[in-house]
Parts: structure tokens; sequence; C-alpha cells
């Protein structure tokens, strides 16, 4: 099969004949490309990529379902993804593998975020969020914005906050141990490694086609070697320390987790989250599985390093999207204050009892359906196949396709906007953030089938490869919304807050600032104002 036929396919011209339509789409200021990619072509489109070999933008429900799910080992992620997170986390994280083994880690994992684990996890979310943990000597979020606002208000880097928020998080509900306090501005070395991973990555960007070339062919001791001569204060020597890092402090959490295993349960009880931790139910689980099933020492070493990074910049970028929407639209945020304050909400609440308060269940769902954190993924074909579709396309000379032949090596870019905001499934204002939408789902919605794990839309994505920790980062949103709701009020700040496109998209102060923050007019909430 020629790809002449993926070029007749409607979409954007190319700006230019080197690099496509690829620097208009991933650059930093490239979201109303990306907009206009997912809402003006089609549910199928064409985009340029380097020196004109064509890439489709997959929006079609049913065209999904075939990438991620009915034959998702012939759409893999790319080379590149699999090299990079094979060096920041290690050839056994559940990101870096694929096929038997990756199915063997998930089995077992996957149960050890089940929402029975979640509901016992709930109370410690809430000891962060509001009440300082004594067993920690750490503060909490509440009580460390407060102290910052004051009686007459201040303004707020809430991205900040959330941040470390959601570091705390994942630090005591995933790996048992306290990565950032909350009452002071030190962290933990482990943590800052993390928060600083991204930014160093991003500066060796140029370096990908080396790694990719290497990995396989260059033993790792000669490629370490190779980056040893580079001199300290260079990004490439910064880099090796983060991740040195994260390894380090990966294997001394595991090695005393495991040596309290070795002393009973009683030990065990005595550390943070009472053993509820995601990798204390983990290792508890692993030492009852079948051998043809259990996770080697390696394997869950490898997955504490991802399980922090997916946990942070997704969910507490997320968590800065809402609260910048409340601080754009008062009446909703005053509606959902009213339902917090009327449940009692930030004090503590049952899990069952938090994901049962409607307006704040709604505002969370249209949050990620029109403000996907990491709205697109990037699949490549490992064979020639076909691709169906819900509904036939028509192409630039009117010839109708109801399924497109791809050719192995094609890239895709699975559109999570161009699907969560479908105007076919969710209606001509389906680009508007409207949380009512969510007390009656359009009918369009559940007939379409869309693949995702969550709440028929894309953001976790679907499948075997779907994000395992979207329940986690669920509860994490509504424990902290009904706390700072509650608690505070929120206003839009002098200079326009501008989200810019990113591994996972991130807001500045105007469009031009390179730091990654958003500012907010931060109050306290007197009930007398109601």
């Amino acid at each position: 099969m020629a790809m002449a036929h993926l070029r007749r396919i409607r979409g954007p011209q190319a700006a230019s004949f080197w690099t496509g339509n690829l620097k208009q789409f991933f650059t930093r200021d490239g979201a109303d490309f990306q907009w206009h990619v997912a809402h003006d072509f089609g549910t199928v489109v064409k985009l340029n990529g380097s020196f004109g070999e064509p890439m489709l933008y997959v929006a079609d429900p049913k065209a999904l379902h075939t990438i991620l799910i009915k034959d998702e080992p012939i759409f893999p992620e790319r080379p590149d993804f699999f090299a990079i997170n094979r060096l920041m986390f290690g050839r056994h994280a559940l990101v870096s593998t694929m096929g038997a083994q990756h199915g063997r880690q998930r089995k077992l994992l996957n149960p050890v975020f089940s929402v029975n684990h979640m509901r016992h996890m709930l109370p410690l979310f809430y000891s962060i969020a509001h009440q300082a943990s004594s067993s920690l000597h750490s503060g909490s979020l509440r009580s460390a914005i407060a102290s910052r606002v004051g009686e007459e208000g201040s303004e707020v880097d809430v991205l900040g906050w959330m941040a470390r928020t959601a570091l705390e998080l994942i630090g005591q509900g995933g790996l048992g141990c306290s990565l950032d306090p909350l009452v002071s501005d030190s962290t933990d070395a482990y943590g800052q490694a993390m928060k600083s991973l991204v930014p160093t990555l991003y500066k060796l960007h140029l370096y990908r086609p080396l790694l990719l070339a290497t990995q396989d062919t260059v033993p790792a001791r000669l490629r370490r070697a190779f980056v040893d001569l580079y001199p300290r204060g260079t990004a490439v020597h910064e880099l090796k320390e983060i991740i040195d890092t994260m390894d380090s402090r990966a294997r001394e959490i595991y090695e005393a987790k495991k040596a309290a295993f070795t002393k009973g349960d009683a030990e065990v009880v005595k550390q943070v989250a009472e053993g509820k931790d995601i990798m204390s139910i983990l290792m508890r689980a692993n030492s009852t599985a079948d051998a043809a099933d259990r996770l080697s020492e390696e394997e869950v070493v490898s997955q504490m390093s991802i399980f922090l990074f997916a946990a942070m910049d997704t969910t507490s970028n997320a968590l800065s999207r809402i609260l910048h929407m409340l601080a754009l639209h008062p009446d909703v945020q005053e509606k959902l204050r009213q339902e917090l304050l009327g449940a009692g909400a930030a004090g503590g609440m049952e899990y069952d009892e938090l994901n049962r308060l409607p307006f704040l269940d709604c505002i969370c769902r249209e949050t990620l359906r029109v403000y996907p954190p990491v709205p697109t993924m990037m699949r490549v074909a490992s064979k020639d196949t076909i691709l169906p579709l819900s509904e036939p396309i028509y192409t630039i000379d009117g010839t109708r396709m109801d399924e497109i032949p791809i050719v192995k090596g094609t890239q895709l870019v699975v559109g999570a906007i161009g699907c969560n905001t479908s105007r076919t499934l969710w209606g001509e204002d389906a680009h508007e953030w409207k949380p009512e939408r969510w007390l009656s789902v359009p009918q369009a919605v559940a007939d379409a089938r869309i693949p995702g794990v969550y709440s028929n839309i894309l953001t976790f994505l679907g499948g075997k490869r779907a994000c395992i920790g979207f329940k986690f980062s669920e509860m994490e949103m509504k424990v902290v919304l009904s706390v700072l709701v509650s608690t505070f009020t929120f206003e839009l700040p002098e200079t326009p807050i501008a989200w810019n496109v990113g591994g996972v998209w991130y807001p500045t102060a105007g469009k031009d600032s390179p730091k990654p923050e958003m500012p907010l007019k931060v109050g306290l909430y007197k009930r007398s104002q109601a």
C-alpha cells in the first residue's frame, strides 16, 4: 500500500517542507493550532510530518478503539518514547515495557489501584489537604495557603502549591514517605529530582536521535562513561544526577520497606499511611502472587519513580486548570462552594459520599473533557493494516472513505481534544466549558463507545496502556477542591493566564513568560458573604 491516499485526506497546509506542521503543532504557543486541527477538518486529519511525510490525527471513536484496544499491539508508542522512558525510569518500568512483560505487570498492578484501596487512602488525603499529620510533623495545604493569604487576601502561585501537594500526596499515598511537608520551602531530594526532570530533559531534546541509535547497540556502562566526560553544570551532567538520585532514593525506600516486612506487619503499620500506601500494597500482593505472575525486585523498584512522575504534573496542572476556570466563572465557583459547605466536604467524607457530590463531579469531568492535561499521544503502525471509521470521511477530491488503509511506519496522533469535544457527540457547544452538561449526558456519547477508561472521554486513554492511576488522580482532585473551595475564594490576576503546549500543558503569567506558574488572587471565604 502506498501513502498517496493519506495525502488526499483533509488537513492544514504544511508550514515548511522540512518540519511540515510539527513546529506549529508542538510549539509552546501551539494551542490554537491544535484546536484548529481538532475541530476544523473532520474526525481524521492529515498532518504533514518532516519532509512531507503524512501523519494522521485521529479522533474517530471506532478508529481509536482499533488503535487503543482491538489492534493495540499493531499501534505501539514510538521507539523514542520507550527509549526516553528506559533512560529515566529503567527498562522494567510500566511505561518502558511491552507485550507479555507489560501485561504481567498490569495484571498485578491493576488491583493495587482498586476502589477499595482508594477508600483506605482517603483519610490520608484529607489529612494532607486539610489538617496536619502529627506523625510526620508536616503541615497541610489549607494551613500553608492560609498563612500566606492572611485576612486581606494575596496573590498566590496556585500551580506551585498544586505541584507540592501532588508530590506529597503521591509520596505518602504512593510510596509511604513524606517528600514535601508543606511547612517550608525545602523538599526531599527525590521530590526535587522529580520536579527538575522534565525541564532538564527538554534542554536535551536534540539528543533524542543519539539515544535512540545507541540504546540497543552501545552497552550502558560505555554510554555512562561517555556522559561522565561532560563537565558539571551542563544539562547532560544534571540529567545524570537527577536519574541517579531517583534510582538511589527508590532503592532506599524499597529496602526500608522490605526490611520492615521481614519484621512483621506491626512494624509496617508504624509507617506513613499505616502500610496502606500503593507500594506496601504492591509488595504484599507480589509476595503472595503465583510465581509466574510475580514481579522481580528490579521491576518493583522501577515502578516507584514512574508512580511519582505520572502523578505529579498531570494532576497538579489539571487542578490548576479547574481553579483557573472557577476564577473565570465566579458563579460556578460559588455554586460549587455551597454544595461543598452543605455537605461538610472539607472536613472529610467517605469515598462514596465524596463521589456522590454531583456538581463537584461535573466540574472535574468537564475540565478533564475540554482541557486534558496531555491531549496528544503518539502511535506508529508496526505493519500494514486497515483503520475502520465510525462515519465516512471525504478527501479533498470528494472521494468517500469508510476505512483507511494504513502503511507500516505511519505515525498517528491520538486526538483526545478532537474526540472529547466532538460536536457530533456533545452538540454544537461541545468546545465550551459547561459543567452542567454532565447531569444529562447525550445518548450519542454513550452510543459512540469511546474507548476511554474514564467517563466516555480519552483524557486517561484506554485499553492496556491506559493511565493506571486515574482513580487516584480523581480522588486527589476532589479532596483538594473540597478543602480549597470551602476555605478560599479565587479571582483572576491582573496579568492574564496563558496555557502552553508541552508534554503536559502548563500555565504562565502572560504568554511571554518562560516560568510555569499560575498566580491567582486568593482570599479567605467568609460565610457572611453568602
